[in-house]
């Protein structure tokens, strides 16, 4: 599977919207996670559904660097490119 950040970034505001009834319009790169409304519980959430979008595990320590939009598409984008679909 192949995406582009902006792809990438489009999927993540849909999940959010769509999970957490985040207003589309706020789910910016820079926007973080408080300023979304959002736990770090669902945070866990997010990077659930993520992992089911790359077909890739992502590691403890890589989840815990993890604070914003911006953030979140990075370690999406860095999944897509360790070798491509499963």
């Amino acid at each position: 599977m192949t995406m582009d950040r902006t792809a990438i970034h489009e999927r993540v505001t849909q999940l959010l919207v769509e999970l957490f009834d985040v207003d589309p319009a706020s789910v910016t790169l820079q926007a973080r996670f408080d300023d979304l409304g959002l736990t770090s519980l669902d945070a866990i959430d997010l990077v659930v559904e993520l992992q089911r979008l790359t077909g890739r595990k992502v590691s403890e320590a890589a989840m815990r660097k993890v604070r914003s939009v911006g953030d979140i598409v990075t370690l999406v984008e860095e999944h897509l490119g360790e070798g491509g679909p499963r």
